[in-house]
């Protein structure tokens, strides 16, 4: 018996560039007032922001399957969540318009949101009620699979 996996990786290295130009006139500053130990403090927690986010919020991995829903974030895989194939009650394509994206993980009580673009994404409705929206790729084959998975098991 054979089920369809599905993988995919979607990034948001537009973003971390943004980022690194918005922070090159704040270490200008820094490197000018060296005497402000407030100013050059401000500059080295800036760069480290930078260099987290390249770890952990550039790029979303997510694998769908036998196994259920499993995403992590950046090279340094983390945060990262699982979603067994039992917890899901649903799965759909849900459009997240790019004036509503809040880009990163953003958890509540009723919802996390992983998201790195606007545009269709894969949301899972669990049978706790909670609801799950993860940016992938491409959304349909991440679809499939998980259905190909359920009908499988």
């Amino acid at each position: 018996m054979t089920a369809t996996v599905y993988t995919g990786r979607a990034t948001n290295w537009l973003g971390v560039i943004v980022s690194g130009l918005l922070l090159v006139p704040l270490l200008g500053i820094t490197a000018t007032n060296s005497v402000d130990t407030t100013v050059v403090l401000v500059g080295v927690l800036a760069l480290i922001g930078l260099l987290a986010e390249v770890a952990t919020a550039s790029d979303v991995r997510a694998t769908c399957g036998r196994q259920g829903v499993s995403f992590y974030w950046g090279f340094a895989g983390w945060p990262r969540a699982s979603y067994r194939l039992d917890d899901i009650a649903e799965a759909t394509i849900a459009t997240i318009p790019w004036w509503a994206v809040s880009y990163g993980l953003w958890w509540t009580p009723w919802r996390t949101v992983c998201t790195v673009r606007s545009g269709p994404a894969l949301r899972l409705r669990l049978h706790s009620g909670r609801t799950v929206t993860v940016t992938v790729p491409d959304p349909h084959a991440a679809l499939a699979a998980l259905r190909s998975a359920s009908t499988s098991a």
